[in-house]
């Protein structure tokens, strides 16, 4: 039987997405930020990885996979999106509607690049001011050696409240 099954490949393996994830929550601690929940997904949208640290609120999951899920389905990490789609707000009803509602778009939602410039995947990350959670999805991510988009945090990251 075995010799009929093959394995199937993944835009993101389970050691990387918990590699990220374990540097995200190193680089909170570090900086004193708020209990963070830590979505990893792959470039078919398919959960990767979860963490949610004590003291984090229900709703951070859902927050977290929905960063994560708006920076793949529209390709761009969600401060972008943000950013983009500020004037029109009935688009962005439209986008949450048609992702059934996984469609967060405030900063928080990075995605994950390989050597060429792809995407393999995103972090989503929710916790504390959007901007502190986006600079912890891109450390990591560049901490465990891949391409974040965007690359750097905002420069006022620190200042960033909720």
């Amino acid at each position: 039987m075995a010799e009929h099954l093959r394995p199937l490949a993944s835009s993101l393996s389970l050691k990387i997405a918990i590699a990220i994830i374990e540097q995200a929550l190193k680089l909170r601690r570090a900086a004193g930020l708020l209990p963070l929940a830590i979505t990893v997904l792959d470039s078919g949208g398919q959960l990767v990885a979860f963490q949610r640290e004590d003291g984090c609120g229900v709703l951070r999951f859902d927050i977290a996979f929905g960063k994560a899920w708006g920076a793949l389905g529209m390709g761009m990490p969600t401060r972008q999106i943000r950013d983009r789609l500020a004037a029109r707000p009935a688009f962005q009803s439209a986008l949450a509607a048609a992702s059934d509602g996984r469609f967060i778009p405030v900063p928080g939602g990075v995605l994950i690049l390989d050597t060429t410039g792809t995407a393999i995947g995103a972090v989503g990350v929710s916790g504390d001011a959007s901007d502190k959670d986006e600079y912890c999805a891109i450390e990591a991510i560049r901490a465990a050696g891949y391409g974040a988009d965007p690359a750097q945090p905002d420069p006022a990251w620190r200042e960033a409240g909720l």
